[in-house]
């Protein structure tokens, strides 16, 4: 019996009509292996992932692939983005078993959740070498059966041998500036000056990096991060990984130039880069900053927002063909054929040239990506071409809401919404906050990880979700000046500091109430987002710089430790580490305005607070003598005018009603 119907994952109720016999991750799959004597195969997925849905097409799709598994072993099936903890487990264990890892991932363990064999995608018959993957079954159920002794081996030692890595840390103290220059020189040795971003093919947009260069430069005066941070956003929005149409950024490219994507969309990307766009657009001004943050905060409303106010996972990178199948990126691909055909010969030739639009294709059977290598498309030619891919098949949609990943989309709507005006923006952010504490929240301010359909999830939030929203209510509080933000992180900030912190100041990834697996999880490096370690040290320094909380601010430099560490020697996989480290040799600074709301000489001072570029710096802003805010205590008005004050490092400016003065008091120091 499958026994998926019931689940909220739509990655998970995508397989609940297979024939396999599917479990979810659940302690009574495990009595049933142990039951049975067999072992269990676990496959992690998850909804937008291309190869995943090719192996249950292929495979679990199957009669006789199924008939066999269900036979000879209890399948289990876990989303990922539902248990990030069992993947980042199992992945760990995969990667140093085989040198790689990847989505599907295929493991097999024994009833007490030990793995002793590994491995991603196995197609339907023997090709490259692989095996398919009924051979696999079969091998596994041989192995289990005649030489059971050597199965029990290997799982041990391998449980053995993960539960060695825990990372100790001596306390190394906070990096400093050797360690960030160290860290910078790293970087401009693995930057790609040709077609920029870091590292080959495949390239990942850098979202953590490029926060660090920005506050590097905004902090030192930098030249060569500002260039590495801005050729790079440039790179990345003028190539495929761009919807040049739709706006918004797929998962990543699959070659060095930024020419094709993996057409996923992502909204933990999306609201990473709408924000690195929108802090680009902060120090420089550019235009094209600025177009691609706003584009990207619409394409995240309109595209992911679902009806309760939270913002979906994903959608998907396949979509049907005109032939009805199921291909990868065929909503997003043209051929200049398709081009005449909308827009007529003239237009749809000149678009072909603007869009680099080829007659031999940049993708697949002659397609192209739309990339933008020059001139700006004029927008009513965009706007017929979006009409006509609006045609299209769409491609399908995770509508689970993540709450780190919303507390993610909530700091990028904020912050853009009010630097470009955009007060629908900073409604949407709040929306999803609001739906964070009404559906996520317990009476004690305690995290679920998902929800669907205002319905909340039974998986416990880990550590990126207490970080990555109490990061959102912190921007949230000071581009809103509603206190109430400040302190729902606070509630967060207090639960980190209670349930996730290990010896030495070092983070767990799972509370320490979890469940428990072969392993507590522990990862201080970025991903696709900030490590949940690095992102609780920037929330905790941020909300000890609102409040004065010595016990956040010295959690916050103890988790920096591993920056310390990790920054110089590999400073690509730990940027938002980086980035907090920045904050925390500028300060980071206190900016506390007062003033009536609606008044605006005390929207100038907030604006141009907002507006400064000091690393990591906190806004607060409300009438003298507001309890809203603790940086609001005994501040009054200047002779009668809103001021504002600029407090860092014990230390502060004078108050000034003047926000030219305001701004070179939060210039470099």
């Amino acid at each position: 019996m499958n026994r998926l119907a019931g689940v909220t994952s739509p990655y998970l109720l995508q397989h609940a009509d297979n024939p396999v016999d599917w479990w979810p991750w659940t302690p009574e799959a495990f009595e049933e292996a142990r039951r049975r004597d067999v072992p269990v195969l676990l496959s992690v997925g998850y909804s937008a992932c291309h190869w995943c849905h090719v192996m249950a097409h292929e495979s679990f799709e199957d009669e006789r692939t199924a008939a066999y598994t269900n036979e000879h072993f209890v399948a289990v099936k876990v989303d990922r983005e539902e248990r990030p903890d069992v993947d980042a487990v199992y992945m760990e264990a995969v990667q140093a078993a085989t040198g790689q890892g990847g989505w599907p991932m295929t493991v097999f363990l024994n009833a007490d959740a030990q793995p002793f064999y590994f491995g991603t995608y196995f197609p339907p018959e023997p090709r490259h070498g692989m095996p398919s993957f009924l051979q696999v079954l079969e091998g596994v159920t041989a192995a289990w059966t005649d030489r059971r002794g050597e199965v029990d081996e290997v799982a041990g030692k391998v449980v053995e041998d993960l539960s060695a890595r825990s990372l100790a840390l001596d306390a190394p103290g906070i990096p400093g500036e050797d360690e960030l220059a160290q860290a910078l020189l790293g970087l401009t040795r693995e930057y790609d000056a040709k077609s920029a971003g870091f590292g080959g093919a495949p390239k990942f947009p850098a979202s953590m990096t490029i926060e660090f260069l920005l506050r590097h430069y905004a902090r030192t005066g930098s030249e060569g991060a500002l260039q590495m941070a801005a050729d790079t956003c440039e790179a990345m929005a003028r190539g495929g990984m761009y919807d040049q149409l739709g706006g918004g950024f797929a998962r990543y490219s699959v070659d060095r130039d930024w020419m094709v994507p993996h057409f996923e969309k992502m909204l933990y990307d999306n609201a990473l880069l709408c924000r690195v766009y929108a802090h680009l657009w902060r120090v420089t001004g550019s235009p094209l900053a600025r177009r691609v943050a706003l584009e990207t905060a619409d394409f995240i409303v309109s595209e992911l927002r679902t009806p309760e106010g939270g913002f979906a996972s994903a959608l998907d990178a396949d979509s049907e063909d005109a032939e009805g199948n199921h291909v990868e990126g065929a909503y997003y691909v043209w051929t200049p054929e398709q081009l005449r055909g909308v827009l007529g010969g003239q237009d749809g030739d000149r678009a072909a040239e603007l869009y680099a639009v080829t007659e031999d294709g940049t993708f697949e059977e002659g397609a192209s990506v739309l990339q933008l290598p020059g001139a700006e498309a004029p927008s009513e030619l965009r706007e017929r071409l979006l009409v006509a891919r609006a045609l299209r098949p769409g491609p399908g949609r995770d509508d689970k809401v993540v709450a780190a990943w919303n507390g993610l989309a909530i700091a990028a709507l904020a912050e853009t919404g009010t630097y470009f005006d955009r007060p629908d923006l900073v409604e949407r952010a709040t929306e999803a906050a609001d739906l964070l504490v009404r559906v996520h929240m317990d009476d004690g301010a305690r995290l679920s990880r998902t929800s669907k359909d205002g319905k909340v999830g039974a998986n416990a939030g880990v550590l990126e979700d207490y970080a990555d929203v109490a990061e959102g209510f912190l921007a949230l509080a000071g581009v809103t000046g509603e206190g109430v933000w400040l302190e729902f992180a606070g509630f967060l900030l207090d639960l980190v500091l209670d349930g996730f912190v290990g010896e030495n100041g070092t983070l767990y990834d799972t509370a320490h109430d979890a469940e428990q697996l072969i392993r507590r999880p522990q990862d201080p490096t970025d991903s696709a987002t900030p490590s949940g370690w690095t992102a609780a040290a920037g929330a905790l320094l941020s909300y000890a710089a609102h409040t004065g909380s010595e016990a956040h601010r010295t959690a916050a430099e103890r988790a920096l430790g591993v920056v310390k560490a990790l920054g110089p020697r590999a400073p690509r996989f730990i940027g938002w580490g980086l980035a907090v480290a920045e904050a925390v040799l500028d300060g980071p600074r206190e900016v506390a305005v007062v003033g009536p709301a609606g008044d605006a000489e005390t929207a100038a001072l907030h604006r141009t607070a907002l507006l400064a570029t000091a690393p990591g710096a906190v806004v607060a802003v409300g009438a003298s003598g507001s309890e809203e805010f603790p940086l609001l205590a005994h501040r009054p008005l200047i002779d009668g005018h809103p001021a504002a004050y600029v407090c860092r490092n014990f230390t502060c400016e004078a108050p000034t009603p003047d926000p030219g003065v305001l701004a070179q008091q939060l210039g470099r120091a």
